[in-house]
C-alpha cells in the first residue's frame, strides 16, 4: 500500500505526520521525501545514506551540418526551449520538459537528445526502516521529472509513506498520482479551510480515498471539522497543539520518540490506514 501524506498549505505540520507514523508503524515500512525542492524528513529520522544517484532529462542537441533551418523544431515547442532563427536552433535546456517532439518531427535527423542534470535521488536506512528522497538542483523550474524518479525507487514489497509537497500544484499531482491513500493535513484556521478546501477537491478529482488528520486541532475555529461533516469526509485523528512537539521539531526529534503517549496514536493512525487496503 502506497500512503501520500500531503497538505493545501505549508506549515500544517505534514512532514511531522508522515514521520512519525513512518517510525511508529509495528512493520517495517519505506518513508519517501517527495519534496524534492526542500526535503527535510532526513533531518527527523536521520538515515544513512547508503547511495547516490544523478536525474537528468532529455534536452535537445542540434547538428549544424545535418540541420536545414526548416524550423519544424521551434514550431512543435509549446515551452519555447528550442528557436529556429533560420540557422542552427537556440536550445534553452532550462526551458525543456523533455518531451522528444522536437526530435521526433525533424527530417533531417540533426536533433538528438543528451541528458541534463536536474537533481540526485538518495537512498538510505535507519534500521529497518528504508528511506529515499530527492534533492532539487537549486534553480530547477521542474520538480516532476525528479519526484518521478524517486516515486520509482520506492517500488518495493513493503507499504511506502509519502511526505509530498505542498499545495495542489503538479508537484503535489505527481506525487499522489498512483497512489491507495491520501492524509490530507489541516489546521483550523481559515487559512487551513481554504486550502484544504483545494486539495480535497484535487484527490477527489483523482479518485483517491483519503482522509483528514487536524494538527494543532484546540486552537482556531470549527469551521474544518463543520466542513469535514458536511462533506462527509472522515477525520483520521486531531492533534492537540502541544508545545512539546514543537519543541521537538526545532531540536530535529521526532515527536512520537520524544513523548510517549504521541507513539501510540500514530501507530493507530498507520494500522487503521492499512487497513482500509482489505
Amino acid at each position: 500500500m502506497t500512503i501520500a501524506v500531503a497538505s493545501g498549505k505549508g506549515g500544517t505540520g505534514k512532514t511531522t505526520i508522515a514521520a512519525n507514523m513512518a517510525v511508529s508503524s509495528p512493520e517495517p515500512v519505506k518513508l519517501i521525501d517527495c519534496d524534492v525542492e526542500e526535503p527535510n524528513c532526513h533531518i527527523f529520522i536521520n538515515p544513512l545514506i547508503e547511495s547516490r544517484k544523478n536525474v537528468g532529462i532529455p534536452v535537445p542537441h542540434a547538428d549544424p551540418e545535418k540541420c536545414n533551418a526548416c524550423g519544424e523544431c521551434g514550431r512543435i515547442c509549446q515551452y519555447n526551449a528550442i528557436v529556429a532563427l533560420k540557422t542552427q536552433p537556440l536550445v534553452f535546456p532550462e526551458l525543456c520538459h523533455g518531451c522528444g517532439g522536437c526530435a521526433l518531427v525533424c527530417p533531417t535527423g540533426a536533433i538528438t537528445e543528451v541528458d541534463r542534470d536536474i537533481g540526485v535521488v538518495e537512498e538510505g536506512t535507519r534500521g529497518d526502516l528504508l528511506f529515499s528522497q530527492g534533492i532539487l538542483n537549486v534553480g530547477e523550474a521542474m520538480a516532476p521529472p525528479l519526484i518521478r524518479a524517486v516515486r520509482r525507487n520506492g517500488q518495493v514489497k513493503s507499504n511506502v509513506i509519502i511526505d509530498a509537497p505542498p499545495g495542489t500544484s503538479c508537484p503535489v499531482v505527481t506525487t499522489i498520482s498512483g497512489c491507495d491513500y491520501v492524509v490530507l493535513v489541516t489546521e483550523p484556521t481559515p487559512f487551513g479551510l481554504n486550502d484544504l478546501v483545494l486539495a480535497v477537491e484535487m484527490v477527489r478529482t483523482m479518485k483517491i480515498p483519503f482522509g483528514v488528520v487536524i494538527n494543532r486541532s484546540d486552537i482556531g475555529d470549527d469551521a474544518v471539522k463543520k466542513y469535514c461533516r458536511d462533506q462527509d469526509i472522515e477525520i483520521l485523528l486531531e492533534l492537540p497543539h502541544d508545545r512539546r512537539v514543537a519543541e521537538a521539531y526545532s531540536k530535529g526529534e521526532l515527536a512520537s520518540e520524544s513523548i510517549d503517549e504521541l507513539k501510540p496514536l500514530f501507530e493507530d493512525l498507520y494500522v487503521r490506514i492499512t487497513a482500509k487496503k482489505n
